[in-house]
């Protein structure tokens, strides 16, 4: 009776399945096939590699070195499989998971920096361990910074799964092609978007909701936005940015010691030492609310 009842649904499954066209998105030797888990898995042992007293599963037995030496040959192996989705040649895909690897002190030397950053920018952080086991913002700048280096190296969708990984984590978006100094820290992080052509100094603060953005697209004949061109904003040195602020436009620089307030919508530049709030007063004459910029 199981067999009869499953029999017809199988045949009318197929039948929907033979319907569905694939539009030509198919694609060549179905290469991607396994990328997304290669590359979250790849992720968890490279962090893993890199805080082995906090991340992972708990090993006694292995003394620092060894969990990492442990670790790292479990990222080569995935790495290696992520990126044969894409080049589809093993031994290119070794030589850029070898040099992925054999960069990771340096990006682990400025996490160091990003993690003092949260700890001396929070009040709410009692200790760098709470900072590593617990802030979104941590996990979505070390990801980002492991794939801005593959982004450097010049792999293509990799970097991409991997930051929006991230972003699905923890609801921060920095696409893996920004470019961001040390000690860098997002205060609560959820809403937090940052451009592909973004650059941003050392010792920037962000908070919540702040979006690093275009303010507009250049087109081509055929009306599609013109690839390749710098159209997100340039922050300065020692910049702090509040909740919900909105800075846009490729020709935006704000200088270095700028404070930025919350809600503020910016499309122009400015110079170093600026503070610029919004806040809505009321107007003592008609009881009216009205919005005040002070620059």
């Amino acid at each position: 009776m199981e067999q009869m009842k499953i029999g017809p649904v199988a045949s009318y499954l197929e039948k929907v399945a033979l319907a569905m066209d694939d539009g030509g998105l198919t694609p060549e030797d179905n290469r991607y096939i396994g990328l997304e888990d290669t590359a979250k898995e790849a992720i968890s042992h490279l962090l893993t590699a890199m805080f082995p007293h906090y991340l992972g599963s708990l090993r006694d037995r292995f003394v620092s070195a060894e969990k990492r030496t442990w670790e790292l040959m479990r990222a080569f192996d995935a790495l290696s499989s992520a990126l044969r989705c894409i080049i589809n040649c093993r031994k290119q895909a070794d030589i850029k998971a070898a040099e992925l690897i054999q960069s990771l002190p340096d990006i682990l030397d400025v996490l160091r920096t990003d993690i003092q950053a949260a700890y001396e920018g929070d009040p709410a952080a009692t200790s760098t361990d709470e900072v590593i086991l617990t802030y979104p913002a941590f996990k979505a700048i070390s990801i980002y910074r492991i794939a801005h280096k593959l982004y450097q190296m010049k792999v293509p969708i990799l970097p991409r799964v991997m930051t929006e990984y991230a972003h699905q984590l923890t609801g921060i978006d920095i696409h893996p092609g920004a470019t961001i100094g040390r000690y860098f820290f997002i205060d609560h992080g959820t809403g937090v978007v940052i451009g592909e052509t973004t650059t941003i100094g050392e010792h920037v603060k962000l908070y919540q909701h702040v979006t690093l953005g275009a303010k507009s697209f250049a087109l081509a004949e055929d009306g599609t936005p013109v690839k390749g061109v710098k159209r997100h904003p340039d922050i300065g040195d020692y910049v702090v940015i509040y909740a919900g602020a909105t800075i846009l436009g490729g020709t935006t620089v704000i200088g270095d010691h700028c404070v930025v307030g919350g809600n503020v919508w910016l499309t122009h530049s400015l110079p170093p030492g600026e503070t610029v709030t919004v806040r809505i007063q009321q107007n003592s004459r008609n009881s009216e609310d009205y919005i005040e910029y002070i620059i």
